[in-house]
């Protein structure tokens, strides 16, 4: 597995387990953490969690069950920043109260979002070894 894809998995396991602390400490003392807990909590776990962990394994497994390889590892790499760099500028704005820094990490997780759409696209439309003559 490419050390990225493994990253990859690694942070959304990371997301996964503060979102659940969050959530605890906020049963134990809704003040103890300022700013919007709740859409904290909410991105946490959907871009962290889920999105990062498929992420990880969509750009391990799908080129793997088509036969072909990944169309740009360099977008995949830029991507990974982008996700990375996206979701706790998210976080660091609801803390903040800052709603252009929400608004500039939510345009780059889309941007994530949309290479890797983008590379997945043109990695699957190749003509695969695999598919019959």
């Amino acid at each position: 597995m490419h050390k990225r894809n493994r990253l990859y998995v690694t942070v959304g396991l990371i997301y996964g387990l503060l979102g659940g602390l969050l959530m605890i400490f906020r049963l134990i003392d809704p003040q103890f953490v300022p700013g919007n807990v709740l859409r904290i909590h909410g991105h946490m776990m959907l871009l962290g969690f889920v999105l990062m962990t498929i992420y990880g394994v969509g750009l391990h497994v799908i080129p793997r069950f088509g036969g072909y390889p990944l169309r740009s590892e360099l977008v995949a790499s830029i991507q990974f920043w982008l996700a990375n760099a996206g979701l706790p500028l998210m976080i660091g704005g609801w803390l903040l109260y800052a709603d252009w820094l929400v608004a500039l990490g939510g345009a780059l997780s889309v941007m994530a979002m949309t290479l890797f759409g983008i590379n997945m696209l043109l990695t699957v439309r190749w003509r695969s070894p695999l598919d019959p003559r």
